[in-house]
């Protein structure tokens, strides 16, 4: 496609999504799938502003949960233990799992993993590669479940859908909920179930209006804005 058929095709997809208003979750999953021009499937977010001040510790927002239809996403779980919980991770389908020697080989550069489990042993050797991981959202927490014992459990719940959020310093939380090709009940189920583990984790601290506002978009497409009201009404 040319730039300028691409362009034009663009500004058509923008022009079905009216400026100043809020739609309700179903009308805003099926204006998305209009706005799919594209060839591959799309992953669709959440965008949510939330009434919190992450700066102050008593105010962060962080959390997990697992989607009831996945994300859509396989992801390459990799673990971090010793002794017979190697085995168990292996039997639960992790895609790599080692100890001091994987953590060498990341301190190499070896990055072909999407999320990291660690048993509590392994903190220590953890938190040699911590400046490499941290910033790609891969640290393992204790609050997230990815420091765990329980190494089968905790591969099985990502494998299975498990998505880690946590808000940003302007208060705005961004996760995945699936892809575009998924039915739209499902997109809709995999966000509630997230909104509900959002607004359970509300800090007894935060002020005002919790949820200010929610925007849904794909990969490629503009975002749509939630009526908020709604959105917290259909999750009763």
């Amino acid at each position: 496609m040319s730039k300028h058929k691409n362009a034009r095709k663009q500004k058509e997809v923008r022009s079905l999504v009216e400026a100043g208003r809020f739609y309700q979750l179903d009308e805003a999953i099926e204006l998305l799938k209009k706005c799919h021009t594209v060839k591959f499937d799309q992953s669709v977010d959440i965008a949510l502003r939330l009434g919190v001040e992450p700066k102050h510790a008593d105010q962060m927002v962080r959390g997990a949960v697992v989607l009831p239809h996945g994300t859509g996403k396989t992801l390459r779980v990799l673990v971090l233990a010793k002794g017979d919980k190697v085995a168990e991770a292996r039997e639960a389908g992790a895609d790599y799992v080692g100890g001091d020697d994987l953590v060498e080989k990341i301190k190499g550069g070896w990055l072909e993993f999407d999320k990291v489990c660690a048993t509590p042993d392994m903190m220590g050797a953890v938190g040699k590669i911590g400046r490499i991981l941290g910033p790609r959202g891969m640290m393992p927490n204790p609050r997230t479940g990815t420091v765990t014992f329980e190494v089968a459990k905790a591969v099985e719940a990502l494998k299975g859908g498990k998505i880690d959020f946590r808000v940003e310093k302007a208060g705005i939380l961004h996760a995945p909920i699936g892809r575009i090709s998924f039915d739209s009940d499902k997109l809709a189920e995999n966000l509630r179930t997230l909104m509900e583990q959002v607004l359970r984790l509300k800090p007894a601290s935060a002020k005002g209006t919790y949820l200010r506002s929610a925007t849904l978009s794909g990969t490629m497409t503009p975002g749509v804005r939630l009526d908020t009201n709604s959105l917290v009404r259909g999750l009763n």
